[in-house]
């Protein structure tokens, strides 16, 4: 087994602090954060994305929840230094907090496009109104954009409302529609095919391709979403 298949194998971590590390074909690299999906691991990943940026051999860096995908302009020519280096940067990164700006989306809780509130609420065992309430006091933070243009990962979700995605998707999901998807929150980004479940929905437009800043969200951002109305 060459280097980089061996890399690519072995996904190991050598402490508590260690992040895993993975090849993605021959010039990518998936960097994740140990621990569990919290707002310090995301900080860090912030972080060493900042501090990568200034790479002459990068030609991109494309941060996740809580992973970061490097893509080097050439396959390097020593994986076995190539890991070391992006393990010594993860060691030496201290996580930082962007000063994101403030969205707060006026939302209509229920009614028909609230698909999935039912389900929530066998899942939770709360009432509609309870996971209503839970779900509006949450102050939620964008971790990345990503799946679709503009749609963001909210992380701030109360760990008493996650639910599991669906097994099977909504078909036609409207953009607007406001959802839980695990122990993640989220606004549909396009109508069509979705797994998260609808709870509510809002009349807003994440994603403006003509717009000078085309995505409402921003990693970093804080979210709160404000009962407009709520219709059971």
């Amino acid at each position: 087994m060459d280097v980089l298949h061996e890399l690519t194998a072995r996904r190991a971590t050598t402490g508590e602090d260690e992040m895993r590390l993975s090849t993605m074909g021959s010039r990518a690299w998936l960097i994740e954060a140990p621990g569990a999906f919290d707002l310090p691991a995301q900080r860090r990943i912030w972080s060493l994305a900042q501090t990568l940026t200034q790479c002459d051999d990068i030609e991109a860096l494309i941060p996740g929840v809580t992973n970061l995908l490097v893509l080097f302009c050439a396959t390097p020519d020593d994986p076995a230094a190539t890991e070391r280096r992006l393990r010594h940067a993860w060691r030496t990164t201290k996580a930082i907090d962007p000063q994101g700006k403030l969205i707060e989306i006026p939302v209509c809780y229920g009614g028909e496009q609230a698909t999935d509130l039912e389900a929530v609420c066998r899942h939770t065992g709360f009432s509609p109104r309870e996971v209503i309430r839970r779900h509006h006091q949450g102050c939620y933070t964008v971790f990345a954009i990503g799946s679709a243009p503009g749609f963001g990962y909210l992380h701030g979700l109360d760990p008493l409302l996650a639910t599991p995605r669906k097994k099977v998707p909504s078909l036609h999901m409207l953009k607007g529609t406001v959802t839980i998807g695990g122990p993640q929150a989220g606004v549909s980004a396009l109508t069509g095919p979705n797994g998260w479940n609808a709870i509510g929905y809002a009349e807003i437009e994440v994603f403006d391709p003509l717009a000078a800043s085309p995505s409402l969200m921003a990693p970093g951002d804080t979210i709160r979403f404000v009962p407009e109305r709520i219709e059971l």
